[in-house]
């Protein structure tokens, strides 16, 4: 009996593999058992910094609110723990948009808070 091999599903695998790989650079391109790694490890660091993007745009909402805040002669933590005193509840993402694109709105909840 001959032997059985399922090449279609195989060549869809490669296939799916290889396109996901298109753009890099020699043999990593077109190379099944080279492509095939470099597409493994892309989709780990891919993963891992979704994650890190979401810490490295906190950080960033935070530094732009502190220097919001330093403008209006408070801290960061000094701010954000009268906002939690006077029971304001907004989210970095929206104080940081304020501080940058509306000064005069962030300053009305400085004015606020103090």
């Amino acid at each position: 009996m001959p032997r059985s091999v399922n090449s279609v599903a195989s060549k869809a695998r490669k296939k799916r593999v290889l396109k996901l790989a298109k753009g890099y650079w020699g043999k990593r391109k077109n190379v099944w058992t080279v492509a095939k790694n470099a597409v493994e490890k892309g989709l780990l660091y891919a993963y891992r910094d979704r994650k890190t993007k979401k810490r490295e745009i906190r950080a960033l909402w935070i530094q732009r609110i502190n220097a919001a805040a330093r403008m209006h002669g408070l801290s960061y933590s000094q701010f954000v723990g009268k906002l939690i005193v006077a029971n304001i509840d907004m989210n970095r993402k929206t104080l940081a948009d304020l501080a940058m694109n509306h000064p005069d709105a962030f300053e009305a909840i400085v004015k606020k808070v103090a």
